[in-house]
């Protein structure tokens, strides 16, 4: 009898986004009976603990990089590089020595561009064929791409023609021939109808010092509000008892059903316009406000396109303000509920066949 598939899971830890994305592929390989073991660091690996608690995880640090408090968020990535650079050959080496110890078959990377291997399966899970940016867009996407083509696969959470949610980020240029679309990826399924709750909820989510920043806004707005407001904190791993102040309900951390609920109980989400967090509300079929975290070109692309489309308002961080935010939102209609393909669990039954 074949033994299992031993599968590796690593999600880049800026944020939460990579690893709530991965969660549908953990379920799937689960399912279908594959030795599944979780590398991740910080936050996403609390959030993974939680969702996935008798998987077996390795501490597999990131790049170490904090979002500026104020300045140019372009220049401190300018600066960034070399550190990323050495990060991405740090996780390179590390992960060969991940996979002897634990005799590895297939590792599954979630925008780690050093998670590859020559001697196994290697995929490659990003929406960013291309980058956003408004210094060396072109070099960039070469050096993107140039990493893509180390692995032997690289899927796209999206549909790969109309309706799709990555826009320019994966429909710009074309993808290179190693690149599937797998639909977009949600760890929420079989969405139904429930009845409002609140009427505002806040998602806060994204790397420190912004992620703080942005709590502490939205939360002192809420205060002051007469809204029925819920405002999930984004730190999983430390206490998650529900606090009530007045009005709001405020909870550290939700995981994937709970979530699930709360956004289905509100009339409209806040929340950074990250492409987990809108592979999400698509999936719900949500309105939303999203206020991009302050100088990233993605998030702030992905907000205007939204905006432009007549689906989503958004507002920069330094303007939001949350009663005009509310009343400007009821110009648009939200997202059209999508679901997923059935592209995902093919590329699945093929790496464990």
């Amino acid at each position: 009898m074949q033994q299992p598939k031993r599968i590796l899971v690593c999600p880049l830890d800026w944020g939460l986004g990579h690893a709530a994305r991965c969660i549908p592929v953990i379920r799937l390989l689960l399912e279908k009976n594959a030795h599944v073991i979780i590398a991740a660091g910080g936050r996403p690996l609390e959030m993974l603990k939680q969702e996935f608690p008798a998987l077996p995880f390795i501490p597999f640090n990131g790049y170490g990089i904090r979002y500026p408090s104020s300045g140019s968020m372009q220049m401190k990535i300018l600066f960034s590089i070399p550190r990323i650079m050495r990060g991405i050959r740090k996780e390179h080496e590390e992960l060969k020595k991940i996979i002897r110890e634990n005799n590895i078959d297939v590792v599954i990377s979630d925008n780690r561009y050093g998670c590859y291997n020559a001697n196994i399966k290697s995929i490659f899970i990003t929406h960013q064929v291309m980058i956003k940016s408004p210094l060396a867009e072109n070099l960039l996407h070469r050096i993107v791409l140039s990493y893509i083509k180390k692995f032997d696969e690289c899927w796209i959470p999206d549909h790969a023609g109309e309706n799709n949610l990555s826009a320019d980020l994966s429909h710009k240029y074309p993808v290179p021939a190693n690149c599937t679309f797998t639909g977009p990826l949600s760890r929420f399924k079989n969405p139904g109808r429930s009845k409002p709750v609140y009427d505002v909820m806040a998602v806060i989510s994204g790397p420190e010092p912004q992620r703080s920043i942005f709590e502490r806004l939205i939360a002192g707005q809420m205060y002051k509000s007469n809204l029925k407001a819920l405002l999930v904190a984004g730190i999983p791993g430390e206490n998650t008892k529900t606090e009530q102040k007045g009005n709001v309900t405020m909870v550290n951390h939700l995981n994937s059903a709970e979530m699930q609920v709360a956004l289905q109980s509100s009339e409209i989400i806040i929340s950074r316009s990250g492409y987990s967090t809108i592979m999400d509300l698509a999936a719900l079929g949500k309105r939303a406000i999203f206020v991009p975290t302050p100088g990233q070109t993605e998030q702030e692309y992905l907000a205007a396109h939204f905006m432009k489309e007549n689906i989503a308002y958004s507002v920069k961080q330094s303007a939001f303000n949350l009663e005009e935010a509310l009343k400007r939102s009821g110009m648009y209609g939200g997202f059209r509920m999508v679901s997923s393909s059935g592209v995902l669990e093919e590329k699945i039954d093929s790496i464990l066949s």
